[in-house]
């Protein structure tokens, strides 16, 4: 099992609210995420659940019980912080057994779990060496196997990721898919970091200033944002906003205009919006040079080259920011053959007259 419950959760320092009536409920197997800007409370609720921090009302409950009681050791939880927490004096074989010793299994039960462990994390053939010899990627995966080796209900993840540096973070980031796989448990993670949201999870819990702003599969918060706060955090870059007037509603949609121009644009109408000020959502990755139905122009003040693509950030003129993902044209592209040679590279190596490894060039 691995069923969690939040019932109305509180959390309050003083008069100052952190966390304002909390629901949610997570299923077992599923690895659920959440994000939100720092100070939104998604660390404390992380450790509310965990039982380091106490709830000042409402329940948490796992596999129907309530648990607000109860101490960590008790709650069926494992926890992976930012920090690894590795005892550095001790090995690699050590601190994955030590809750086990904590727990007084037998020498032989403790091994036949920590070698499992390491075997699946890859860790197998740095049991004997200690901490300060390994990878930051290597230390977070035994801080890991430590929470892996206890079969807890419940893994929880303190942004474990945020030490590394991006490739290590992108390699990580598979490496728990795949382990949320292998091992079907129910883990819930906080980051600040979106696209390992996006990756990673099954559901998305986005908050906002302690509230639940939107629980939805990562698609789903992309393409149907329920509000302003979810369709400026979900997505890199952001989305842009227009504001626009409604000049007019139909079955088909609402009609919109933005400097002169007008746009249909195909959501549920309601007629109170008339001569209303709106906002026009447009994500960068939507927009495209050449005529539209609503042309906006501006003149970037900076551009981002980022090889996949690239990213012009302007002002409008009524001063909000505005942003476009621009395409990439195909004579831009290389092609490689099978062996790893690039065609563009063997054309320009032959009118250079330059010599090549490669007799058939």
């Amino acid at each position: 099992m691995g069923q969690l419950q939040l019932k109305q959760v509180n959390k309050s320092f003083d008069d100052y609210e952190v966390l304002k009536s909390v629901s949610l409920e997570v299923e077992e197997g599923e690895f659920v995420v959440f994000v939100g800007p720092s100070g939104c409370g998604k660390s404390t609720l992380l450790r509310m659940i965990a039982g380091l921090d106490s709830t000042s009302s409402g329940d948490i409950v796992i596999d129907d019980i309530r648990v607000n009681d109860k101490p960590p050791v008790a709650r069926g939880i494992a926890m992976v912080f930012q920090s690894y927490a590795l005892y550095p004096h001790m090995t690699v074989f050590e601190n994955i057994a030590f809750p086990l010793r904590v727990e007084r299994l037998a020498e032989q039960k403790i091994r036949e779990k920590v070698e499992a462990v390491a075997k699946v994390l890859q860790l197998d053939k740095r049991l004997q060496q200690k901490p300060g010899m390994l990878s930051g990627g290597q230390r977070q995966r035994v801080a890991i196997g430590r929470a892996i080796v206890r079969e807890p209900k419940i893994f929880l993840f303190d942004e474990p990721l945020s030490n590394l540096d991006a490739a290590l973070r992108a390699e990580m980031r598979l490496e728990l898919s795949k382990l949320h796989g292998q091992l079907k448990a129910t883990m819930i993670y906080v980051t600040h970091d979106q696209i390992e949201a996006m990756t990673m999870a099954d559901r998305i819990v986005v908050l906002n200033a302690g509230d639940i702003a939107q629980v939805g599969a990562p698609l789903e918060l992309y393409h149907k944002p329920r509000n302003l706060f979810v369709a400026s955090f979900i997505g890199n870059p952001k989305m842009n906003f227009l504001p626009v007037v409604c000049t007019a509603t139909s079955d088909d949609g609402v009609t919109v205009e933005f400097a002169g121009q007008s746009m249909l644009v195909p959501v549920a109408p309601r007629q109170y919006l008339v001569g209303k000020t709106m906002t026009l959502g447009i994500r960068p990755e939507h927009m495209h040079l050449g005529e539209g139905t609503i042309n906006v122009s501006v003149t970037p003040a900076v551009i981002e080259h980022l090889g996949i693509n690239t990213i012009a950030y302007a002002n409008l003129p009524t001063g909000e920011p505005f942003c476009a993902l621009l395409g990439i044209k195909a004579e831009d592209c290389h092609l490689f053959d099978g062996d790893g040679w690039s065609l563009e590279r063997r054309v320009n190596l032959r009118q250079l007259g330059m010599p090549t490894l490669n007799p058939e060039i």
